[in-house]
């Protein structure tokens, strides 16, 4: 096995690093893009967990920051929030 390390590997405090979120972001804008009923709650989730001033910083969109989807994807999912791959699914359920 490599030792490279990749996303969900240990960072050098021990601590798992955060996942990229662009997998993520593709993930939920096409399942919701799929279902119009929920353009409006998804647009409205968007906007709750956006970073502060998320315009002042590149890249320049409403997302969530990278630590504070990590907690969604270990509330979610539980263990460390890097093993389970976040699905359409997932999404709309």
């Amino acid at each position: 096995m490599s030792t490279a390390r990749h996303a969900g590997s240990e960072a050098a405090g021990g601590a798992p690093r955060p996942r990229p979120l662009g997998r993520d972001v593709a993930v939920v804008v096409l399942a919701v893009a799929a279902h119009p009923s929920l353009w409006w709650a998804g647009l409205a989730a968007a906007g709750r967990m956006a970073r502060t001033r998320w315009w002042r910083r590149r890249p320049f969109l409403p997302l969530p920051g990278e630590s504070y989807w990590h907690f969604r994807l270990v509330t979610a999912f539980g263990g460390t929030g890097t093993e389970a791959a976040l699905t359409g699914r997932d999404v709309v359920a």
